[in-house]
């Protein structure tokens, strides 16, 4: 398993300034849902910033984003080291699979992988 990107995931209601703000350091606008908001660097765009001003389908907001190459491995690992599962694996009507764990600092990680091409993700799947 290897690690695609690392993203901070920083809660805020000020969505439209950070994108402004952010575009001054050459952040450019790659995704927006309303509620989620990733900035990336055009020259590097593993180099990414995420806010939030909630999560649509999960009972809290995490603290940082990792994307694996496999998903299902990555959470195999994790329920079997006894970790602090806060959210199941699940796909999302976005085209992620994804789940959230607590790591040993309190902070919430949502571990995530991008659904196959062609793969049908319904809005059933995200409940």
């Amino acid at each position: 398993m290897s690690v695609r990107r690392v993203v901070p995931d920083i809660h805020s209601d000020a969505l439209e300034e950070n994108r402004t703000f952010y575009g001054l350091l050459g952040f450019e606008e790659v995704m927006n849902h309303g509620w989620v908001m990733t900035l990336s660097s055009p020259t590097n765009p593993t180099a990414q910033l995420t806010f939030m001003t909630h999560d649509k389908t999960a009972p809290v907001a995490p603290d940082m984003s990792i994307e694996v190459d496999d998903v299902d491995a990555a959470y195999a690992a994790v329920l079997a080291s006894g970790a602090q599962i806060l959210r199941p694996l699940q796909e999302e009507e976005w085209g992620v699979r994804r789940f959230f764990v607590k790591d040993p600092n309190g902070k919430v990680v949502n571990v995530l992988g991008h659904a196959a091409p062609g793969h049908d993700v319904t809005a059933d799947d995200s409940l």
